[in-house]
């Protein structure tokens, strides 16, 4: 790669669990981090991947560092974005007001018309704004995206999706426990699924909640062509017991008109091709993403109606014992 095409990244959130996906993209696509920021100083990871970026505890001496850089005619292409979600609208402008492109994890920004707002800006700086929405990169996700398309156009399907992602108490004490900041627990641990399956399914015709609770949410869509039953929680005692006996702490699964979708493998790499789209200018836009942000607000503000019509085996389970 030649010096001109190496592209300059500054890093916001660079503690925080996502990062190392994102170092790892920003590395293998044969760029620079130049500069990164996060509250939490416990940072060694960037060793290994670029050990020479300036790092800031302080978000203001990190945007005064950016300035600086400008003047001396160095500017940042991309700022890419792993704070918590509720200041994932802030770091977004950021970005495009010192004239980089955004490179946001998901969910890009917890309200839809933070979506609108982000839209307006982005027309006015010229700039873009990518949201990492990697299931849609997925083999297999990107096999049964296919598979649905050739089939008859009015073809309804059966889905069921499980996800519960074991957390311990650290997890309410975060910001990721307060639903202000991180939106919950459909929106946090959720919102990939939701964007997976109204990019294969279509849009949301209707949106039921039956359970909501700090630790976990059940409900049923019916998107165009599938209704969806669907469980998320981090609870560990919701995990299936044969699971607990291999002391796994993550269950997950998707079934399609009773048959296993099988993706529990292949993720590894997922970040870096969204970044090697994103460097064609390929990437998944801000509108892309606004469907789900739309429906884990409506999962987020309903009322839930309990064990009535369409609902998860799993959250009988809850409601009854």
């Amino acid at each position: 790669m030649n010096s001109e095409s190496i592209k300059n990244f500054a890093l916001i959130g660079v503690g925080g669990y996502i990062a190392a996906r994102h170092l790892s993209a920003i590395k293998e696509t044969g760029n620079k981090l130049l500069a990164s920021l996060d509250p939490n100083d416990s940072v060694g990871i960037i060793d290994s991947y670029f050990p020479e970026s300036e790092f800031f505890v302080e978000f203001e001496r990190f945007d005064r560092h950016v300035d600086k850089l400008r003047r001396n005619s160095i500017l940042m292409d991309y700022v890419s974005i792993c704070s918590p979600n509720y200041l994932h609208d802030s770091h977004i402008r950021f970005a495009l007001r010192i004239g980089a492109d955004a490179i946001c994890e998901k969910p890009l920004v917890l309200n839809p018309w933070n979506v609108d707002a982000l839209a307006e800006i982005e027309k006015e700086s010229g700039k873009s704004i990518y949201n990492i929405l990697q299931l849609r990169l997925h083999p297999s996700i990107v096999e049964l995206k296919k598979k649905i398309e050739s089939l008859p156009k009015d073809k309804i399907h059966d889905i069921e999706l499980t996800y519960i992602t074991s957390r311990g108490h650290w997890y309410d004490i975060s910001w990721k426990g307060n639903i202000q900041k991180s939106g919950g627990v459909a929106t946090n641990i959720g919102v990939h699924f939701f964007d997976m399956l109204i990019w294969i399914f279509g849009e949301v015709k209707q949106n039921i909640v039956h359970l909501s609770t700090p630790k976990k949410a059940s409900g049923y869509l019916e998107l165009k062509n599938a209704r969806v039953k669907w469980f998320l929680s981090i609870d560990y005692n919701d995990i299936p017991d044969n699971y607990k006996e291999t002391h796994q702490r993550t269950y997950r699964s998707i079934t399609l008109d009773n048959q296993e979708i099988e993706f529990s493998t292949g993720f590894t790499d997922l970040h870096t091709e969204s970044y090697k789209k994103i460097l064609k200018n390929k990437g998944f836009r801000l509108l892309e993403a606004k469907p789900s942000i739309q429906t884990v607000f409506e999962i987020r503000n309903a009322k839930p109606v309990g064990l009535q019509g369409e609902y998860h085996k799993i959250c009988r389970q809850v409601l009854t014992t």
